[in-house]
This record gives structure tokens, C-alpha cells and sequence, in this order.
């Protein structure tokens, strides 16, 4: 991506998936990731995401406030995968679907999927194929101003595959909540996962089949 490198340290106009579109300056360029500064936070942005950059033509952003760039190491080059461990146990906001950004920290990354825990939903599990961005919090802030009582920083207890399908094969039977619910056929009773085709029965006893590959996150109610 030696084409984008060229915009670093200059403020550029951004869109990804689902025509959403960010201005900023661009901070760096990894193999499968770009980091833009908005005059206020950092945005991790996965490139698998990246419709296009061009510089902006808008007013200069106005800084606000700089952080020192979290989710950073010794090493040179960032990607998606290491920004992920390296914001583990870190709040953040991330965006999947839907109208509404999720907050709370991820725990733990697998092949194909992360788990994520918020203080709303409790224990999700996000595909990476569907993350669309992470915001780290100001060192100061927590989700809700919750105290670290309610919302305490520590791995989760429970058993993990290795593939979202398997990690979703284990509530067959269960009721679970997909993609937050933002349809009503995406909650349902999982009768049977195969060949990541997902067996849904919604509340109203109809069964639907669904490629797994499309569903961004699940979830147990």
C-alpha cells in the first residue's frame, strides 16, 4: 500500500463500507489497516473496509486533544490482527452494524473472530471479516462512567474454538441474538450450524437459513 503511505502526516478524506466517510490525517498505514486522527480520537480502520482516499479538500480540522497513539509496540509495521492484542483489556468503541456503535473491551482474538465484552450485550463474538472500526477511550473514560467494579477488566471464563462456526455450534438449541438484533429474523433459536449455513427459528416458529459468513456477531440474550 505504498500508494497510501504517500498521505501520511496529511489530512485526507476517507470511505468505507457502507458509504461512511471520515476526515482526518492520516497517522499510518499498515498491511491490512490504516490509523486516521479525527482532531480527537484515533481510528483503527481494517482495510478490508476501504472503499477510497483522497486528500481532502475540507477546512483544516481543528485538534483538540492528542493522545500519544495507543495500541502500539516496538515493532514497525501494524496490522489488524496485532492492533486487536495489543487493545485487549483497553476500552474501546467499535462498529459492526446497524445505527450503533458498541463500547466495552475485547478479551481474547481466534481465527476468525474476536470476543468482545460490553456492559450492554455482556459476551459478543464478532467475525474480523465484519469490524468496520475500534476507537480507543481516553485513558480517563470508561463505557457509561461505569466504575471498574461493575465493568472489571479480566478475561471471561468460557470455553473458545478456534472458528466462529464452531463457537456457534456449541448453542445449537440455545436462543441467540445476532448481528445486536437489528432485524427480528436474526433472533432466534439455533436449531443446527453446517457448512456455515445457521438454522434459525424466530419467534414466530418460522425457520430461516442463514449464511453464516453474513452474520457479523452473535450473542446469547
Amino acid at each position: 500500500m505504498k500508494g497510501i503511505s504517500n498521505y501520511i502526516g496529511k489530512q485526507v478524506d476517507i470511505e468505507i463500507t457502507g458509504k461512511t466517510t471520515f476526515v482526518g490525517i492520516l497517522i499510518d498505514v499498515g498491511l491490512d489497516i490504516i490509523v486516521l486522527f479525527d482532531g480527537k480520537q484515533y481510528l483503527y480502520i481494517p482495510l478490508l473496509h476501504l472503499h477510497n482516499v483522497k486528500i481532502s479538500s475540507n477546512e483544516p480540522i481543528e485538534i483538540i486533544h492528542q493522545d500519544k497513539q495507543p495500541f502500539t509496540d516496538d515493532t514497525d509495521t501494524i496490522s489488524y490482527r496485532k492492533t486487536l492484542n495489543n487493545a485487549k483489556g483497553i476500552f474501546v468503541e467499535i462498529y459492526v452494524t446497524g445505527n450503533k456503535s458498541i463500547h466495552g473491551y475485547i478479551t481474547n482474538i481466534l481465527n476468525d473472530y474476536f470476543v468482545f465484552y460490553s456492559p450492554v450485550y455482556k459476551t459478543l463474538f464478532i467475525s474480523l471479516h465484519h469490524l468496520k472500526w475500534v476507537i480507543p477511550y481516553s485513558s480517563s473514560l470508561t463505557p457509561y462512567t461505569l466504575s471498574n467494579e461493575v465493568l472489571p477488566v479480566q478475561p471471561l471464563g468460557i470455553p473458545l474454538s478456534r472458528t466462529f462456526e464452531d463457537q456457534l455450534k456449541k448453542y445449537e438449541g440455545r436462543l441467540v441474538v445476532f448481528d445486536t438484533g437489528d432485524q427480528p429474523d436474526k433472533i432466534g433459536l439455533v436449531k443446527n450450524i453446517q457448512n456455515n449455513i445457521v438454522e434459525l427459528v424466530t419467534a414466530n416458529g418460522e425457520t430461516l437459513y442463514w449464511k453464516l459468513i453474513h452474520l457479523k456477531s452473535a450473542h446469547l440474550p
